[in-house]
């Protein structure tokens, strides 16, 4: 198998006397959609904000592209090609859908925000926003206020600012978080189409969702990957059973 776009080695993060990560390894290969499942307080969240320079680790490396990022700030991660979405909306709820992309782009290209009110207008802004819009089937939304649009449309306008800042590697946290079964089912529909085009972590606790996309599931229990292979090697691993998933869910 060709090198990994992100290896991670041995990253480990405590708080006070309690080890949210420990001795992580981990790989995700071009193109691949990588799921990250463990039960709640397992350290998926943790392990993310390490990967997107939010947290520091206190040990390990990451290495993205061949080069170790570790310890470089969150926009250096982004530049670098690492986008992340969070489990709690985090969208400009008083601009409008098309200006949240808009001025997704112009902070990744290193624009000043001063100049924002010209940018509105800018069409190297806005012609590029409304691709990315259309890509997540919100086209028809552009001049609604973000805070106007349900909560599902708001997840999707989050994966279409990620998509803006062109990156290589998507992390992606909890992406169906407070979704009902329509909105899942679309917001599957959108990742499964960047299949093969990016590489995706996607951290998720609906299991439909995880094994419609993952090409390779990685269980994380107490901060500890305990296993990682195919959807099928983690269904029928008895560990993982024990741990996580459970016989019924199998």
């Amino acid at each position: 198998m060709a090198n990994p776009i992100l290896k991670v080695t041995g990253l480990s993060k405590s708080f006070g006397g309690v080890r949210a990560t420990n001795h992580v390894n981990l790989d995700v290969y071009q193109g691949e959609t990588h799921a990250l499942i463990g039960p709640n307080g397992a350290g998926k969240t943790t392990l993310i904000s390490q990967l997107s320079g939010l947290l520091q680790p206190d040990q390990g490396q990451i290495i993205f592209n061949g080069e170790n990022i570790t310890g470089l700030p969150p926009h250096k991660f982004s530049q670098a090609g690492l986008a992340r979405s969070f489990q709690i909306t985090s969208v400009f709820t008083d601009m409008t859908l098309l200006d949240n992309i808009a001025l997704a782009i112009q902070a990744h290209d290193g624009h000043s925000f001063k100049f924002w009110q010209n940018a509105r207008r800018d069409t190297r802004l806005r012609q590029p926003a409304n691709v990315f819009l259309q890509r997540v089937g919100l086209n028809d939304r552009d001049n609604q206020l973000a805070s106007e649009v349900s909560h599902g449309e708001r997840r999707q306008l989050e994966i279409a600012m990620a998509l803006a800042t062109e990156p290589s590697l998507l992390l992606l946290d909890e992406p169906m978080a407070g979704m009902g079964q329509d909105e899942s089912t679309l917001m599957i529909n959108i990742l499964r189409q960047l299949h093969g085009e990016k590489s995706i972590l996607l951290v998720e606790h609906d299991m439909d969702a995880v094994f419609a996309l993952a090409d390779r599931i990685s269980v994380l229990v107490y901060g500890e990957i305990i296993a990682s292979g195919t959807p099928e090697e983690i269904k029928s691993n008895p560990e993982v059973q024990k741990a996580y998933l459970g016989e019924e869910s199998i």
